[in-house]
């Protein structure tokens, strides 16, 4: 079993995981040379199927194992994180599975170069120069650049794969809304902001906290999406409009151009307003507040958000990562159950 790649994309890689550890501590990463797949199933809250490409992340990579070159590991996104940030600053980077003391690691080895016009009493090291000894002078006086090499290591535990032959993404109706969603890094203040007033209405309030912090979300088909929050001494909503409503792709719908007469995001689009006004037409969900903030933190990556809405059931996000071609190519969804009224 052998797993080794280089990577591009550090900052990138650093968003992500520190992205998916505000969901959850571990996750279950699938390995491949066509794609890379992390996934997030925490006991409560939302749950993350990502799917990468190679070249968002990594510039090469290489995967060997007896399972179809496939490999599956349990990995702790704290120390990968923590990891992958001391490699911001890096001139290049790799990412390899090992062994230490018979136990498995993901060691990520750093490279950085510095500029040094001060007299060194000793050679710099470098990749091919382990000893220090036999390295030349960049200058008769020691200047020009110095070159540093660091690994970081990430215990991890290698999952056989009937171990995650049964996990399997979560199944959902057809939405009931579909919507382009606006900056997700806005739609965090506002949600944390609403989260906080909430929290802080204590004294007027007897309900549980964790009632207090249910937002409610909604989203017509008329481009319109409503964030609220309401407790006894209170009730505050958002409302943004002139959002738009992705058409459906009749090869991904069942049924072609019947399947989307028929489809409830068409009859949805023939009850209410795009002032938002009306209260026909909308779906919703009612969310945990402070789960939703962790979710709104993919923000950070950018790219565009597609939301999906069963009302009253659940909502799924696709978080559609840029790439240098402009194509949509990797994907973040996000499973966020509804709770009841």
């Amino acid at each position: 079993m052998r797993f080794k790649a280089s990577i591009q994309n550090i900052n990138t890689f650093t968003k992500l995981t520190a992205s998916l550890n505000s969901l959850g501590p571990l996750a279950w990463v699938k390995l491949s040379e066509e794609q890379v797949c992390f996934t997030i199933i925490p006991e409560q809250g939302t749950q993350v199927w990502a799917v990468l490409s190679i070249d968002s992340i990594f510039e090469s990579i290489s995967v060997q194992s007896a399972a179809n070159n496939v490999i599956n590991l349990e990995v702790p996104l704290t120390s990968l994180n923590r990891a992958l940030k001391s490699a911001l600053n890096a001139t290049s980077a790799q990412i390899r599975l090992t062994k230490k003391d018979n136990m498995p690691m993901l060691a990520l080895t750093i490279v950085t170069t510095t500029s040094s016009n001060t007299y060194s009493a000793f050679p710099t090291a470098s990749a091919n120069n382990d000893d220090s000894f036999d390295a030349p002078f960049d200058s008769a006086y020691g200047g020009g650049n110095r070159e540093t090499i660091v690994t970081q290591e990430i215990p991890v535990r290698v999952l056989a794969p009937d171990t995650v032959a049964g996990l399997h993404e979560p199944q959902c109706r057809e939405p009931d809304v579909h919507i382009i969603l606006p900056p997700l890094m806005q739609l965090k203040s506002i949600s944390d902001r609403f989260t906080k007033l909430a929290l802080g209405d204590t004294k007027s309030s007897s309900a549980s906290t964790a009632t207090r912090t249910r937002l409610e979300v909604a989203a017509n088909m008329h481009g319109c999406l409503k964030m609220s929050i309401k407790t006894d001494a209170m009730s505050i909503a958002s409302v943004w409009t002139d959002l738009s409503n992705p058409e459906l792709d009749p090869s991904q719908v069942a049924g072609g151009q019947n399947g989307i007469a028929d489809h409830p995001s068409t009859r949805m689009k023939q009850l209410g307003t795009a002032d938002g006004r009306s209260d026909q037409g909308w779906a919703s969900v009612r969310i945990d507040g402070r789960d939703w903030g962790k979710v709104m933190s993919v923000g950070r990556l950018g790219g565009r958000v597609i939301a999906c809405f069963c009302h009253e059931h659940a909502l799924i996000l696709y978080v559609y990562l840029p790439t240098d071609n402009g194509e949509d190519e990797s994907v973040l969804t996000y499973y966020v159950s509804s709770y009841s009224a």
